[in-house]
């Protein structure tokens, strides 16, 4: 088997984890659980709020739920906003980058030359490999963020001053027999979203560092 068939599977094999990687990082964005906490009230004796960058939502013990839209985009901190902007452009990266690695792959022949089809693959492993940082960026600040918190000593007593400031418009409510209960929370965890999101920063940075070399290689090394 010569190297062009390897270098073949091999670009296959990375394409398929890039877009594993990229479903992936989509997926996280639907998904509600970034952060979650155990919750008390008065009423209800156990719940659970979760968290992710675009809504909060309130279950209790009993299954019943209640999100809602986070209201206000002035009103957010910065750090939401710049999580929210890596993961999109991580996201759009992606996704120009399977486009450009389809049109340069020796296996599909669409481009022209083979130097032209590898510096169109390069091109696309470039998107693979920046976009999969910035997601990995945006996941690793955002878990730092509640590993940060969750040391914090007097971090119950600010989310408790925050949670009664702004209960009419982040969903820490929940209407129980026509009444309206405050949750306390306590301490916030790591949620599944955070994970799959590493996931699939990873398969992202690791298929664009392969495509990058591989056809940087050939494209800038040819004759």
């Amino acid at each position: 088997m010569g190297y062009r068939t390897v270098v073949m599977y091999t670009e296959i094999g990375c394409f398929v984890v890039c877009v594993a990687g990229w479903i992936l990082v989509c997926s996280t964005q639907p998904t509600e659980i970034w952060t979650w906490s155990e919750v008390s009230s008065i009423v209800l004796t156990s719940g659970n709020y979760y968290s992710n960058l675009w809504k909060d939502c309130v279950s209790d013990s009993t299954g019943v739920s209640d999100c809602k839209e986070i209201p206000s985009l002035m009103a957010l901190n910065w750090d939401i906003h710049m999580c929210r902007a890596l993961i999109i452009i991580s996201i759009i990266l992606a996704f120009f980058g399977s486009i450009l690695v389809l049109v340069g792959m020796k296996c599909t022949k669409i481009g022209g030359s083979e130097i032209t089809n590898a510096k169109v693959t390069f091109a696309g492993g470039m998107n693979y490999l920046i976009g999969g940082m910035c997601a990995m960026v945006a996941f690793s600040y955002y878990a730092n963020k509640i590993r940060s918190e969750f040391h914090d000593p007097y971090y119950n007593e600010q989310k408790y001053v925050q949670y009664i400031t702004y209960s009419t418009y982040v969903c820490l409510q929940m209407k129980v027999n026509t009444s309206i209960v405050l949750l306390s929370a306590s301490r916030f965890e790591i949620g599944v979203g955070v994970f799959i999101g590493w996931g699939g920063s990873i398969l992202l940075v690791s298929g664009g560092l392969i495509y990058s070399v591989l056809a940087g290689r050939e494209a800038f090394n040819s004759k």
